[in-house]
C-alpha cells in the first residue's frame, strides 16, 4: 500500500513528460500559489485557535454548558454531549478529544456516546471552514453564511438525538 503514491507522482509527472508539459515549473508555480494562500489565511486560522484556547482555558465553555444543560436535560438532550455540541463548529481536534473523554467517561455504546459519534461525523467545524475559506479569498463580509451554518450545526445536534433515538429504540 506504501507504493501507492510514489506510483501516482511517477504516473502524473510521466503523463505530464508525454504531454510535453513543463512539470517542474508548473510544480514551482503550484508550490508558490500554495504559500500565497497559507500567507493569506494564517493570520486568520491564528486568531482563531487563540479565541479557542482562550475559551477553554478561562472557563467559559464550561460556565456555557453548565448554563444551557438544565435547558438541553429538558428537551432530551445527554447533558454530556453539551459541551461537543458548543465545541465541534470551533474545534476539530478540541471535538475529537471531547468525543475520546466521553467515551472513556459514559462508554462508546451508551445514549450519550452514540449521539456524539453521529454529531462528530455528521457535523462541520464551521468557524474554522468559514475561516479558511472567506480568509483564501479575502472576503470580509460573509453576509449569511454564519447564520445558515449555525443553524446546520444546531440542526446536526437535534437530528443527532433523534437518529440514536429512532435507530436505537430509545424513548
Amino acid at each position: 500500500m506504501e507504493f501507492v503514491m510514489p506510483a501516482f507522482a511517477c504516473i502524473i509527472v510521466v503523463f505530464g513528460l508525454i504531454k510535453r508539459v513543463p512539470v517542474f515549473d508548473i510544480f514551482l508555480k503550484g508550490a508558490k500559489e500554495g504559500m500565497q494562500i497559507l500567507y493569506n489565511i494564517a493570520p486568520t486560522i491564528i486568531g482563531l485557535v487563540f479565541a479557542v484556547d482562550l475559551l477553554r482555558s478561562s472557563g467559559a465553555i464550561d460556565a456555557i454548558c453548565n448554563f444551557i444543560e438544565p435547558v438541553a436535560d429538558y428537551l432530551g438532550f445527554p447533558k454530556e454531549i453539551v459541551p461537543m455540541v458548543l465545541l465541534r463548529p470551533v474545534s476539530g481536534s478540541g471535538s475529537t478529544a471531547l468525543l475520546t473523554s466521553l467515551y472513556e467517561q459514559c462508554g462508546p455504546d451508551s445514549f450519550a456516546g452514540r449521539v456524539t459519534s453521529v454529531l462528530a461525523g455528521s457535523s462541520e467545524t464551521t468557524f474554522y471552514a468559514i475561516a479558511m475559506y472567506f480568509g483564501c479569498i479575502k472576503v470580509k463580509k460573509i453576509r449569511h453564511t454564519l447564520f445558515a451554518a449555525i443553524i446546520a450545526d444546531i440542526t446536526a445536534a437535534v437530528m443527532s438525538v433523534i437518529t440514536v433515538r429512532l435507530y436505537f429504540g430509545i424513548s
